[in-house]
């Protein structure tokens, strides 16, 4: 069976995790975590370099893990491309295998979650105020740069699930 593979990702504080719940909810299926979340908060120090390659080599290894699990649909609470784009913003560099593993990963669509709801500080999140429409951009043109289709999710709660229900529904004729 193919699997159809849809990314919610954006800016911080965006709505991406309850998007992929509710969108896994509605398919019957399941929705891959995002580890980088759970990995910051155990740490008593700052984050750095290394620490983001693990947090993305982790993220491969859960799906490998997970996928069998998956039913018509697997959802993504994030992908390499953030944190790619989060390498470049903080240390101006990036491991040459994400690019690789983008390109193999075979996702369908990204779903980019609009800056549209308001951004709620915690203990991980840095990059509210302007910095969200910057890594928007940043994000949709790494999306493109990869030549994966993308389809951008406004509104709130109810109407922002919907949406995004309809995209996924229209983009693979369900």
């Amino acid at each position: 069976m193919d699997l159809n593979r849809v990314v919610i990702t954006g800016p911080e504080s965006t709505g991406k995790t309850l998007l992929a719940e509710k969108l896994a909810t509605y398919f019957n299926t399941i929705w891959i975590p995002e580890y980088a979340r759970d990995y910051i908060t155990t740490l008593d120090r700052e984050y750095n370099y290394d620490d983001l390659e693990h947090i993305a080599r982790e993220q491969v290894k859960r799906e490998k893990d997970l996928i069998k699990n998956a039913r018509g649909f697997l959802f993504y609470d994030t992908h390499l491309i953030i944190t790619k784009v989060w390498f470049k913003v903080v240390y101006n560099r990036y491991p040459l295998w994400i690019d690789k593993a983008v390109i193999s990963s075979g996702i369908d669509i990204f779903l980019v979650c609009n800056t549209d709801i308001p951004w709620i500080p915690d203990q991980v999140r840095e990059n509210g105020g302007e910095m969200r429409n910057k890594l928007l951009d940043m994000y949709i043109d790494e999306i493109e740069m990869f030549g994966i289709p993308w389809s951008l999710v406004s509104g709130q709660e109810d109407n922002r699930t919907e949406f995004a229900i309809n995209k996924v529904k229209s983009f693979f004729n369900k």
